[in-house]
């Protein structure tokens, strides 16, 4: 598995976190564990979506052989596009 983390400052991470596990509903069951937001996909992805005081953490990982890159490109585009009203920005720590 290969993990990538992120952050997005926001003041409302608990709503972006609801929109993005909403959108993607039908890709995998959605958990909350600890306060974070988790949602295991049918193909073996995960997403842990963590609110903090003024931020969202963002935590994308893929099964060995899957392109975590891709995969965290694909989350930012869309939590980027939800929150595009409050120029939000995902920045990955690499």
């Amino acid at each position: 598995m290969t993990t990538v983390n992120g952050t997005m400052a926001t003041d409302r991470p608990e709503r972006y976190a609801k929109q993005l596990v909403s959108h993607w509903s039908e890709r995998g069951p959605v958990s909350t564990e600890a306060g974070a937001t988790i949602q295991r996909w049918n193909t073996g992805q995960v997403l842990v979506l963590r609110p903090t005081d003024g931020a969202l953490e963002v935590e994308v990982t893929v099964p060995d052989g899957d392109d975590a890159a891709r995969f965290a490109q694909v989350v930012k585009a869309h939590l980027e596009r939800f929150g595009q009203r409050d120029e939000v920005n995902v920045v990955w720590h690499l």
